[in-house]
């Protein structure tokens, strides 16, 4: 444990924290594969820098294919792993006098380019892959290194939730609104329906614990999960159909009754299954 402090509205905080320095190697070698795609596209990239074709910019100064070169190792993110070499050969033609045009010397300019990975610097970057901090001011006694590790991969990440609200299910933007209270009222309206999906996904995986539900993948009925999503479990209601017929005096109603998994999703949403069959019951559906 290290005691930290931090001033805070003129008060000095104090507190102890347990720093843990994890390697996820499942991480580092995902990190590792897209290290050496992108090694491989800079690659790639830098050798059709001097290829010519029509419609290509042709580079009349080495400065520029330096220039270039820099811009492909930036935008891939992979400055000092390649070791990049520009060379210019200068060839001069002499060329004879012909009628009122002078004798001329003409300069001809070719550039060539070639990229070596650095290995040492590779192996370097390889090595710090899938490092992690993680922070916590639980001491070993009644947080171990392991149950913190888990703890954090189980943790609620914020931003997913307020991703919902960019696209579907709740759409916010683009917003086409132009009053400044219109899209106050809007976006209050789509925070209380993005509160009511976190709630129903969070009460589904309590309950569910360490058991898993199939049926929510469309195309892949038993593939299971134990981390269903809101949109996956409302989207398993979405066949329920209610047909009302009218006949002079008479009225013929049928409601789609609950499969199995529907009835599942509502003992995990802490629903009684009376809730729908009473619906039933009360509107006298057949």
């Amino acid at each position: 444990m290290k005691q930290l402090d931090e001033q805070f509205d003129e008060k000095m905080i104090t507190w102890e924290e347990r720093r843990l320095i994890v390697r996820s190697f499942k991480h580092a070698w995902a990190q590792e594969a897209a290290l050496r795609n992108r090694l491989t596209k800079a690659e790639a990239a830098i050798a059709k820098l001097t290829t010519r074709c029509r419609g290509k910019k042709r580079f009349t100064t080495l400065t520029e294919i330096k220039t270039a070169t820099d811009e492909i190792l930036k935008r891939y993110k992979v400055q000092g792993l390649l070791e990049v070499e520009c060379s210019e050969t200068i060839t001069e033609r002499h060329i004879r006098p012909y009628r009122d045009r002078p004798a001329r010397t003409e300069q001809n300019r070719k550039f060539s380019v070639s990229a070596q990975i650095n290995k040492t610097a590779l192996k370097d970057a390889i090595h710090r892959l899938g490092w992690r901090v993680y922070a916590t001011n639980a001491c070993l006694e009644s947080l171990s290194l392991t149950n913190a590790v888990l703890a954090y991969r189980e943790q609620y990440i914020a931003e997913r939730s307020f991703g919902r609200l960019k696209g579907q299910p709740l759409s916010l933007t683009p917003m086409y609104l132009q009053r400044d209270d219109h899209a106050t009222g809007l976006i209050r309206l789509l925070t209380i329906g993005l509160r009511v999906l976190t709630l129903l996904e969070f009460v589904v995986r309590r309950n569910l614990s360490s058991d898993s539900i199939a049926g929510l993948y469309a195309g892949n009925h038993n593939r299971e999960t134990r981390r269903p999503s809101a949109e996956s479990i409302l989207a398993a209601f979405k066949n329920i159909d209610m047909v009302i017929i009218k006949q002079a005096d008479d009225t013929l109603s049928h409601l789609t009754p609950l499969s199995l998994l529907q009835q599942r999703l509502l003992e995990l949403l802490d629903f009684p299954a009376t809730i729908y069959t009473e619906f039933i019951v009360e509107n006298n559906f057949l």
